[in-house]
């Protein structure tokens, strides 16, 4: 769908703001999508952008709609396995793990099918099946020595299931290649190895700005005190269902959310 010059220029600074600050303030990107929504909720783009600023800020039935909304329009399954794992957001890991099943699998790319093998490996843990969820993750792509953008959480999420199964020294070993592919420190797998070697990180900046802190505290300062006060505030994101052309489904609004691509 094509829309007027300035129409569109609106709708596209609105989603350059999406994309800068999906990662670091989500909630601002969000408050962006919403915009570029209310302007253009038509166009797929949008709706995709507008399903991961949901997305991102755990309003899986939102994105969930969003997403089914870009697909409708589209016709591709690119969003099948967010779609899949917005169905564990909600609750939901069966549907997910039917989700994996489908046919739209078969015609993801390799990067889609290694996502949905970690979508379906995190219902498994949600249900309770860590086994099977070892299993699950236990692919060529995991066996590979070539390092793809999927390979260090591929390895991070698979030694994740190996330590909850209990399996401590496998856990180590695969957090470790976890590491070794994670040029861009994608993963925390430096901390989870730490942690399993027992070793603690001491703050020292930390420690002498507390010791200059307390020699301070000594010598009572000349001249009148000096308060901060701190106001929190909270905010409640409320879906405006009037905006959008697709509504959630009655069912999406029962679910609990536990994460994205938790696995």
């Amino acid at each position: 769908m094509s829309l007027p010059k300035t129409l569109a220029e609106d709708v596209a600074r609105n989603l350059v703001m999406v994309a800068r600050l999906i990662d670091e303030d989500p909630e601002e990107a969000y408050a962006y999508a919403r915009i570029a929504l209310r302007l253009a909720s038509r166009v797929a783009a949008v709706r995709e952008a507008a399903g991961f600023a949901a997305y991102a800020t755990q309003k899986y039935a939102e994105a969930l709609a969003e997403f089914r909304a870009s697909r409708r329009m589209t016709g591709s399954v690119d969003l099948w396995p967010v779609m899949a794992d917005c169905e564990r957001g909600l609750g939901r890991p069966e549907r997910a793990m039917a989700m994996a099943g489908e046919p739209e699998v078969r015609k993801l790319d390799k990067a889609g099918q290694v996502e949905m093998r970690l979508v379906a490996a995190g219902a498994r843990r949600d249900m309770g099946q860590i086994d099977a969820a070892i299993v699950t993750l236990q692919s060529p792509e995991l066996a590979s020595s070539s390092v793809q953008p999927w390979t260090p959480r591929l390895r991070y999420a698979y030694a994740d299931a190996l330590l909850e199964a209990g399996r401590e020294d496998e856990a180590r070993e695969w957090f470790g290649k976890a590491l070794e592919a994670d040029k861009d420190g994608s993963t925390d797998a430096s901390d989870r190895l730490a942690a399993l070697d027992g070793v603690e990180f001491v703050d020292v900046l930390g420690d002498d700005e507390s010791a200059e802190a307390d020699a301070s505290d000594q010598v009572a300062p000349e001249g009148p005190d000096h308060h901060h006060d701190h106001d929190d505030e909270d905010e409640d994101d409320v879906r405006d269902d009037a905006d959008l052309d697709d509504g959630v489904d009655e069912d999406d609004q029962d679910g609990s959310s536990d994460g994205s691509v938790k696995a």
